[in-house]
């Protein structure tokens, strides 16, 4: 039996973010109320957040392999989040997944962009695999992030056609356009009802 949808007012976003930004900048362009941006290396999307004088919070993972310890790393995310009272999370190319206890401090709150029209594609490598098994659409999806990555439940996705010639640039690049303004749209929705399901 399905939970209930959890019900709540966001109105502090946290971002979780590891690239160049241009998720974040899209939030911020929209008007999102994005109360922290959380980074887990040195990154373009720290400059984005500085400009627009946003906290942030620099959660640096040091090991990888065998030697990372998902759980203390996640503990020390949650409490970022926590020390800025983050309501909704968005995570805006994150490149570090995260352990089931973020999913239990947030539940049905923690949103996700893919460059995929999931369930086709899940993983790192979405792109490439959409053109390796040669595919004529691609697009992205918003899902709820669980701790099983990319699939969890659908928010919205939107289809970008795959043209001859492309290469994972530049289809990568035609599907991050579409996805900063699907995932804004999302989340402006989400907003709206004051629910994510």
């Amino acid at each position: 039996m399905a939970s209930a949808p959890t019900r709540f007012r966001p109105v502090r976003i946290g971002v979780l973010a590891s690239g160049n930004g241009t998720l974040l900048e899209a939030m911020l362009d929209a008007g999102l109320p994005v109360h922290l941006v959380l980074f887990d290396r040195p990154c373009a999307a720290a400059a984005v957040a500085d400009r627009a004088s946003l906290p942030t919070a620099f959660v640096e993972r040091t090991s990888f392999g065998d030697a990372f310890d998902r759980r203390a790393y996640t503990a020390r995310v949650i409490e970022a989040l926590a020390e800025e009272r983050v309501d909704l999370v968005a995570m805006a190319g994150f490149g570090t997944v995260l352990g089931p206890a973020l999913f239990e401090a947030y539940p049905d709150r923690v949103l996700n962009t893919h460059p995929a029209l999931l369930p086709a594609f899940p993983g790192w490598h979405a792109v490439r695999d959409t053109l390796a098994y040669g595919v004529l659409v691609s697009g992205c999806t918003v899902h709820l992030a669980t701790p099983n990555v990319d699939h969890g439940p659908i928010l919205a996705q939107e289809a970008v056609p795959v043209v001859p010639g492309d290469t994972e640039t530049t289809l990568h690049e035609r599907i991050k356009t579409v996805e900063r303004r699907v995932y804004v749209r999302t989340i402006q929705d989400i907003l709206k009802r004051g629910t994510v399901l």
